[in-house]
């Protein structure tokens, strides 16, 4: 049986900045859990292929939770659960026990190092660049277990479409990225072609009758080429010269958007070198089975422009075609040739020097699962025998992450977000006699995560900012500044420290709320007065014509986010409230820029478009939170009026919200199909309606929603997994099973302090 492991690590390859604290990882335990416990897995996996059939494509993360619930001890069905009638009303009592039930459910699945566990996944194309890193360098075999492949096996045929394809992600419809990798995955996994009762023959076909593989967008042509199952001149050219220029020049490196910036570069070494792995039997066979024509008839030269219209999200512009047309024409024959091919070797070890840094500087857990894989694919080409590629191995359990629907890689996981923003539900409650002790739990986990150090040396030349004070998205070893969580975990140190120790534990020093502080102010752009996420914004827009990527918007250069500026706005005033003498003149500059920025920001309809959240429900919900404390209102702010009006226009007639996730691509409301109701989104709509004043002015709208999640509570105190509710990049969603225990809980103790 599968168990959960938290805040551990053991290993010569293995090295933590705080002991592996907020560490998750799954291994399998052939003698752990009793009969009853493999019923409860099994019937897990049967109700999610149920709950699919229905719809639902999201996991509800049912293993972690029943682990986690189990050791925690908590009696969470000794209170029933309330069920109101057609014509009865909310009531006070009511929404007690909703609340109770609800916050007792948070503490069950909260971790022993105070972080909630939960899965960060989605996109169908993160497992199978692992998968191929894995194979190419025979540690398939030896990483992978045969539980591990099960589970793999077992997730990629749950999310298979009725058509036979798989999308981009898991709720999207067939593309070729999304199939041709899934496929080759399931081959790699040791599946027939004629496996999974036909499934992959189902899977081949759909690859087939849209084109063949040498369709499939320009990310996945180079994870091909690197199996050796595409061609590298079917590639655009990606030259590694590119880490040579002279940071004095408009576009250096150091200027793209970070996620773009450690994805092309192990991408350019690939291509560089030209590299692929052994040339096996498999190879051979997927070469003949994923390609309509003969491989060797194949003229990979049309292939570089060639992409399925069914992936096509963002096209690129004439700039870039004729760039990559000349690069392919002109310079990359002559950078083959003495004495060219010199400065091809030097760009080639200029790469290794940075992606050495970026890897040590995350303990090998890089930015997210898109290096991670690339940067392995790497080392196994620069040195099979190193120690990199060793440190990269012992940490890929950090990215496989089990639930009923199997095993997946996950971003790098959403620890810190998730624990900042479930503190915050918790204290919403005001039911400090149900707090045990989670709260203090949370608080060590917060305290332990933030970022205590810069990066080591003369990070400005590694392409780096400085770090210290900041909070990743997951854990701290993963190194990387994200704002917004910085922020919200800011205001969780800042509510924190007024409550008692003996609840909440022991405060922070206060020099380290500086110093989070001091990075918050630093992700400013100067120019528009928003906040960027990981580095500050690039004012240069018109790069982002150079966009590489067929399935991306705005990869190239770091840009503004309205959620993080709220958060941040947030942040900065409850800090400033409480530390009046840290550069408090500042603080009022930024922050009046900021609320400036959101506000020039808000679409016609009064909403805001959310980036990572689905989507003007979400993006609405955090602007209102951030004006509402920076003192707007609807008396006294045209912006919130328009909000206000926004959310009430889009409630549905039983009183929920429910918000599509072809608004994202597609930047336009779009209701779910039938006007459905979901519980997050309707907690988004909630709060940010009690953010507008509305429980004052008229809380008839609010007792409607309220109502609705208090029936749809389970026995337990969860709520349903619903559709997914994340994003990143317009175009690619993300789930995050946490949400649907942290807003409604958040919602209704909102609800219930104000009501």
């Amino acid at each position: 049986m599968w168990k959960l492991k938290i805040a551990q690590g053991l290993g010569p390859y293995l090295y933590s900045t705080n002991n592996f604290v907020g560490r998750q990882i799954w291994e399998f335990e052939p003698d752990a859990g009793t009969p009853e416990d493999r019923e409860q897995v099994e019937k897990a996996r049967n109700d999610y292929c149920n709950n699919r059939r229905q719809g639902v494509h999201p996991c509800g993360d049912m293993l972690m939770r029943m682990q986690l619930i189990k050791e925690s001890g908590i009696d969470l069905l000794s209170i029933p659960p309330v069920r109101l009638e057609e014509n009865e009303e909310v009531n006070y009592e009511a929404v007690t026990t909703a609340v109770k039930k609800a916050l007792r459910l948070n503490r069950a699945i909260q971790a022993h190092d105070g972080h909630w566990p939960a899965e960060n996944a989605g996109p169908l194309f993160f497992t199978p660049p692992l998968l191929i890193a894995l194979y190419i360098s025979g540690a398939i075999n030896t990483i992978l277990t045969r539980e591990h492949k099960k589970e793999m096996i077992r997730y990629i045929y749950n999310h298979q479409n009725d058509d036979g394809g798989w999308g981009f992600y898991i709720e999207g419809h067939s593309t070729m990225i999304g199939s041709a990798l899934s496929y080759v995955a399931l081959r790699l996994l040791g599946e027939g072609p004629d496996s999974g009762n036909g499934a992959v023959d189902r899977g081949r076909k759909w690859i087939l009758d849209h084109g063949g593989a040498t369709g499939i967008p320009s990310w996945g042509k180079t994870y091909l080429s690197v199996l050796g199952v595409y061609e590298w001149e079917g590639c655009n050219p990606l030259p590694p010269e590119f880490w040579l220029f002279p940071s004095s020049m408009p576009y250096h490196p150091a200027k793209m958007w970070c996620y773009c910036r450690t994805t092309y570069m192990p991408m350019s070494y690939l291509y560089g070198k030209k590299f692929h792995g052994p040339i096996t039997d498999l190879v051979l066979a997927l070469r003949q089975e994923i390609h309509p024509i003969p491989y060797e008839e194949i003229n990979w030269n049309k292939q570089r422009h060639n992409c399925c219209k069914d992936d096509l999200y963002y096209p690129h512009s004439p700039i870039q075609d004729l760039l990559w047309d000349s690069l392919h024409y002109l310079s990359e024959p002559i950078i083959k040739r003495w004495p060219f091919n010199k400065l091809r070797k030097r760009a080639l070890q200029k790469s290794v020097e940075l992606m050495r840094y970026g890897a040590k500087e995350s303990r090998y857990i890089t930015i997210g699962c898109v290096e991670k894989s690339l940067q392995m694919m790497c080392w196994w080409a620069e040195n099979p025998n190193g120690d990199e590629f060793k440190h990269h191995l012992a940490r890929v359990p950090d990215y496989l992450w089990l639930a009923e629907d199997g095993m997946k890689m996950q971003s790098f996981g959403s620890q810190v977000w998730d624990c900042a923003l479930a503190t915050q539900a918790i204290l919403a409650s005001n039911m400090v006699e149900e707090f045990g002790d989670s709260l203090k739990k949370a608080h060590f986990y917060i305290k332990e995560s933030q970022v205590k150090e810069n990066p080591s040396g003369d990070f400005t030349k590694m392409c780096r900012q400085f770090t210290k004070g900041s909070w990743t998205f997951s854990d701290q070893d993963q190194g990387w500044v994200v704002s917004d969580c910085t922020a919200e975990s800011l205001k969780c140190l800042l509510m924190l420290s007024q409550m008692p120790s003996e609840i909440a534990g022991e405060k922070v020093d206060v020099e380290r709320l500086y110093e989070a502080v001091n990075i918050l102010l630093y992700l400013q752009s100067p120019e528009s007065g928003g906040f960027a996420i990981w580095e500050p914004p690039v004012p240069q827009p018109y790069l982002q014509m150079l966009n590489p990527s067929e399935i991306f918007a705005d990869i190239v250069v770091e840009k503004e986010h309205i959620e993080c500026t709220a958060s941040i706005i947030q942040a900065l005033l409850a800090f400033k409230r409480l530390h009046p003498g840290h550069r408090e003149k500042e603080i009022e500059i930024s922050v009046k820029k900021a609320v400036h920025f959101v506000e020039e920001k808000q679409w016609h309809d009064g909403s805001w478009y959310g980036y990572w959240g689905i989507c003007f429900l979400y993006g609405t919900f955090f602007v209102l939170s951030g004006l509402a404390a920076a003192g707007k209102t609807y008396n006294n702010s045209e912006s919130i009026r328009k909000a206000v009006n926004f959310f009430l226009s889009t409630q549905n007639e039983e009183g929920g919200w429910g918000e599509s996730i072809q608004s994202c691509p597609s930047e336009k409301f779009t209701p779910l199909d039938g006007n459905r109701t979901n519980l997050v989104q309707t907690s988004w709509a909630m709060l940010g309606l009690m953010f507008g004043g509305q429980a004052e002015r008229d809380p008839r709208p609010l007792h409607k929603a309220a109502k609705l999640l208090i029936n749809a509570q389970m026995d337990n105190g969860d709520f349903p997994q619903q559709e997914i509710t994340g994003v990143y990049m317009k175009n690619c969603m993300l789930h995050y099973p946490e949400y649907r225990n942290i807003f409604p809980l958040w919602a209704l103790g909102e609800y219930r302090k104000r009501i």
